[in-house]
């Protein structure tokens, strides 16, 4: 179907854009000699994601179990479960790795560590764990110089479970917006993965893998020395957020939401689509960066941005175009007429692509072609 065809609100990727992403991405993972495991929480979609392993990447990551499971049926084994694991998600775990998947977990503290060891001892089977490391303070993870690392490690080592690695997520790189701010940031990620990696070889613990990364620490690391592999998802759509971060261009965004215009508002400079926050995400990740834009960047049909208009708001099915500045008033109705279909780019790719069921992968020749993606835990 071609773009004027399809009901909206719809989900598009842009086919060539998002391979571009993957290209640019590979091709740096490949330049600085580590391997590449992208982060498919973004697409949760086999398309994407056999893309990316034929341009080069090697196993993936996942946030949630359903993704390991759907993931590992549609034949990928190589997999890290990047939330620390809990009592009650083991059992489904082991029946991933009973089955023949390579897959990983990961845990951030000593009672988690226990909960494996006394898991697997009563099973009389093992995981292969990694221990989080905090880097930069966003999220989870054992600071590299806290003596619970080795704790940790010693937990697991010594309860018979196979300590695999270490890794971190600089999180914290969403704030930036300067390449300074995040080479800086990328060395920090790197260096205190690596210290930790080191502390715990000294203390005569394997530790194999250092995997790193989110999106623009991957793009801005000059250097990788003592890294294995690196980890990033959302470069494969790219958003406003990214944008704003410095590390993309609006023409680098694969994914956006196809709406139509279905009213206008003249003595408020409104213009109404179909598409609320429902389409969007209640996602406002520009809110607090340089450039809000509300809750998407409106494009024409074929992808050139209006760079001077915004969705300014947002109800469960209504949106809310507005002019950025000054005032249309009763030009509002010709320059956009009821039933014309625009492309809204997003703030966070992987919040709005989870509003859908299903893409519409848009090809170079306009045609398009349904891609699922799946939801839950």
């Amino acid at each position: 179907m071609k773009l004027d065809e399809l009901d909206t609100p719809a989900a598009l990727v842009d086919v060539t854009r998002m391979n571009r992403n993957i290209a640019r991405m590979q091709s740096r993972m490949n330049a600085l000699g580590v391997r590449f495991r992208p982060h498919v929480k973004t697409t949760k979609c086999l398309e994407v994601v056999r893309a990316q392993l034929a341009a080069g990447a090697d196993g993936i990551t996942v946030s949630t179990l359903k993704e390991a499971e759907a993931f590992f049926a549609a034949g990928v084994t190589d997999i890290l479960y990047a939330v620390s694991i809990v009592r009650s998600k083991l059992p489904r775990a082991m029946a991933l790795r009973q089955q023949g998947c390579d897959l990983k977990l990961v845990v951030d503290n000593a009672l988690a560590a226990a909960e494996v060891a006394k898991f697997c001892a009563a099973q009389r089977e093992t995981f292969e764990v990694w221990i989080e490391v905090d880097t930069d303070g966003h999220r989870s993870g054992i600071s590299p110089e806290q003596d619970g690392l080795l704790e940790v490690g010693r937990i697991l080592h010594e309860g018979g479970i196979k300590l695999g690695g270490v890794m971190t997520h600089a999180g914290s790189s969403y704030d930036l917006h300067t390449p300074d701010a995040l080479s800086a940031l990328a060395e920090r990620e790197r260096s205190g993965c690596v210290r930790a990696a080191q502390r715990l070889r000294d203390a005569g613990l394997p530790c194999d893998a250092v995997s790193i990364g989110s999106t623009p620490t991957a793009l801005a690391a000059g250097k990788l020395d003592g890294v294995s592999e690196v980890r990033a998802g959302v470069y494969v759509f790219f958003d406003l957020v990214m944008h704003n971060i410095g590390i993309c261009s609006t023409d680098d965004i694969a994914l956006s939401v196809l709406a139509t215009v279905i009213g206008h508002q003249p003595e408020k400079d409104w213009v109404i689509l179909d598409a609320g926050w429902m389409a969007m995400s209640r996602d406002r990740g520009t809110s607090k960066q340089t450039r809000d834009f509300g809750y998407g960047l409106p494009c024409t049909l074929d992808g050139t941005p209006l760079s001077d208009w915004i969705l300014s708001s947002a109800n469960q099915e209504h949106g809310i175009l507005s002019p950025v500045h000054g005032t249309r008033g009763k030009s509002l109705a010709s320059r956009f007429p009821i039933g014309t279909k625009l492309r809204i780019l997003p703030n966070h790719a992987c919040a709005t692509g989870a509003q859908f069921p299903e893409y519409h992968a848009l090809s170079a020749d306009g045609e398009t072609t349904v891609w699922s993606r799946f939801h839950g835990w």
